[in-house]
């Protein structure tokens, strides 16, 4: 398709999904905050940079393109989801395939948890259970915080059976299954209107929870109808400000997460990881692990083991790029863990002289210095750990 060709086409100002097609193929889904920009950007000049071959590739195919307007980001991000889900686009094998990416999970227990999980982790994807894949753990979980303000749900701290209220109960995003507050038809109701919402289908939703007003007002139950038309209310102007983070090709707002291999004189050898979210560092978010086989300082062996540890932890989430420090092979290693994955080979004078599969930084659209940012903390984060041992050590 042609810039000329884009041009005869009339595309709203609003969010939705977009699909680009060939003839009735749909050759990519996505979705935008603004579907006028976020298209507009595909006929950009500085586009193999900002989004890779790949796309260009795509836009060169296609032949025209729809779209479908949402009332807010998360229903289009919820429908990017499933439609990506069900129509498989060739240009997005990634975001089907890849089973690094996060998923929603919904249990099969009496009153069902509602959990972010990795896509290693699920063996069906058809499941009706399993909504996804997400490309960025950051994003969905800023979804289901809106998501939960909505349809309180149950999570894993939710204890059924122990009579006490989990915290979550207290700040109204637990029904509360935890202290008998709600009966398993009713949290049934409330799980498959979170389903139905996961899957897209705010209409749908809008006219179960107007159902349930009306019977309630015929009743006189004048409060919890009222209740209900709060929440329609909120349906129609959800405040999804903290989604709109990676539109027009702005993924720095994206998670880093990088690793370092450290020990003095081959002794004591730990391992530490740091967090890089929208930019930011995020020092509560930081890890250190304390390398369990100490007989011979292999910092690829460790690296194996610290990222074999921290990949357990699925509550921590998915990083969108992993950074490690060193040659080809602890690449390879960070990538048998996690695909996106760049290495940085050092100098001498322990300087960043190469970045490792650095190609994948353009189709994320994450700058160089960035990564070189996030090494040279990782590696502090290290050093500062033994500075704080030999500063003890003084003091006794």
């Amino acid at each position: 398709m042609t810039i000329d060709q884009f041009k005869k086409i009339k595309i709203d100002d609003s969010p939705g999904v977009y699909f680009f097609q060939k003839g009735k193929d749909i050759l990519y889904i996505g979705k935008a905050t603004s579907l006028k920009e976020r298209v507009k950007s595909y006929f950009s000049q500085d586009l193999i940079k900002t989004r890779g071959m790949l796309l260009v590739d795509m836009v060169a195919q296609a032949d025209n393109i729809r779209f479908q307007k949402t009332r807010s980001v998360l229903e289009a991000l919820l429908l990017e989801t499933e439609l990506i889900k069900k129509n498989h686009p060739y240009y997005n094998t990634k975001e089907k395939d890849d089973k690094s990416y996060s998923y929603i999970q919904i249990t099969d227990d009496e009153f069902p948890i509602v959990k972010i999980v990795r896509g290693k982790s699920i063996e069906n994807f058809q499941d009706d259970n399993i909504f996804g894949p997400f490309l960025s753990t950051i994003q969905l979980r800023n979804a289901l915080k809106i998501v939960r303000k909505l349809f309180p749900y149950r999570d894993e701290k939710c204890i059924i059976g122990k009579n006490k209220p989990c915290f979550n109960y207290g700040i109204g995003l637990c029904p509360g299954t935890c202290v008998d507050k709600i009966s398993v038809k009713d949290y049934k109701k409330q799980i498959d209107k979170i389903k139905i919402f996961l899957s897209g289908n705010t209409e749908k939703v809008l006219k179960i929870l107007e159902k349930e007003m009306n019977i309630l007002s015929k009743a006189k139950k004048f409060e919890e109808a009222g209740k209900i038309r709060n929440k329609i209310y909120a349906l129609n102007h959800i405040n999804d400000i903290s989604l709109i983070n990676r539109e027009n090709g702005q993924n720095n707002n994206m998670r880093i997460e990088a690793y370092d291999i450290a020990h003095i004189s081959g002794q004591s050898m730990i391992g530490v990881m740091v967090v890089m979210e929208n930019g930011e560092f995020k020092k509560d978010q930081y890890k250190k692990f304390i390398i369990k086989n100490q007989d011979k300082a292999d910092d690829a062996r460790a690296l194996f083991e610290v990222l074999e540890r921290r990949f357990k932890h699925d509550e921590w989430g998915s990083p969108d790029l992993i950074v490690t420090d060193g040659n080809k092979v602890q690449l390879g290693v960070a990538q048998r863990f996690f695909k996106d994955s760049v290495s940085i080979v050092k100098d001498d004078k322990h300087k960043a002289r190469e970045v490792l599969n650095k190609e994948i930084l353009k189709d994320k659209n994450i700058k160089e210095e960035d990564i070189i940012k996030i090494n040279a903390e990782a590696h502090r984060f290290a050093i500062g750990y033994f500075r704080g041992k030999l500063r003890k050590k003084m003091f006794k």
